[in-house]
C-alpha cells in the first residue's frame, strides 16, 4: 500500500507563509492562520509543503488504506485561500449561508479575501468543525 504524500511534519508555518508570494494573499493567510489557532487552541503545523493543519484525526478504509489528517486546515492557493473543513459541510448550511462570498468544495472552503467574509462565522464553522473531528478515528466503508 502506498505511503500517504501529505504528511505532518516540523517544516517552519512562519516560512512558509513568508514565502507566499503575493502580498494579499499572504495577510490574509496569516490572518487565517491565527484565527484558527485561536479557535482550535491547537498549534499551526505543515502538513506536506502546502497545508497547515490544526489538531488531526486518524482515519480508515474499508480497503485497510489509513491515515492521519488535520482536524481543519488552510493554505493560501493562487486561485484562493483554501480552508480544509476534514468533516464536510453537512449540518453547516446555516453558517456558510451568512459566511459572506465564499465557495466549496467536498470538504474544501475556498475564499478570495478574508475581509469580505465575517469572522465570527468563520470562527463558529472553524470550531465546530475542530471539535467534529479532533483525536478521532473515523472508519469509512468508502474508498
Amino acid at each position: 500500500m502506498a505511503e500517504a504524500k501529505t504528511t505532518r511534519n516540523d517544516e517552519s508555518v512562519a516560512a512558509f507563509l513568508a514565502a507566499v508570494p503575493d502580498p494579499k494573499r499572504r495577510a490574509d493567510a496569516e490572518a487565517a492562520c491565527t484565527l484558527m489557532a485561536e479557535v482550535t487552541g491547537a498549534p499551526p503545523v505543515m502538513w506536506g509543503s502546502s497545508i497547515i493543519g490544526f489538531g488531526a484525526y486518524h482515519y480508515r478504509y474499508a480497503t485497510g488504506r489509513e491515515g492521519d489528517w488535520p482536524a481543519v486546515g488552510l493554505s493560501p492557493r493562487k486561485q484562493a485561500l483554501t480552508l480544509y473543513v476534514s468533516a464536510g459541510f453537512d449540518g453547516y448550511q446555516d453558517l456558510l449561508a451568512r459566511l459572506g462570498p465564499h465557495s466549496t468544495g467536498k470538504s474544501c472552503l475556498y475564499l478570495k479575501r478574508l475581509a469580505d467574509i465575517d469572522q465570527v462565522v468563520l470562527k463558529d464553522l472553524v470550531g465546530k468543525a475542530f471539535q467534529h473531528l479532533d483525536g478521532r478515528t473515523v472508519i469509512s466503508e468508502h474508498q
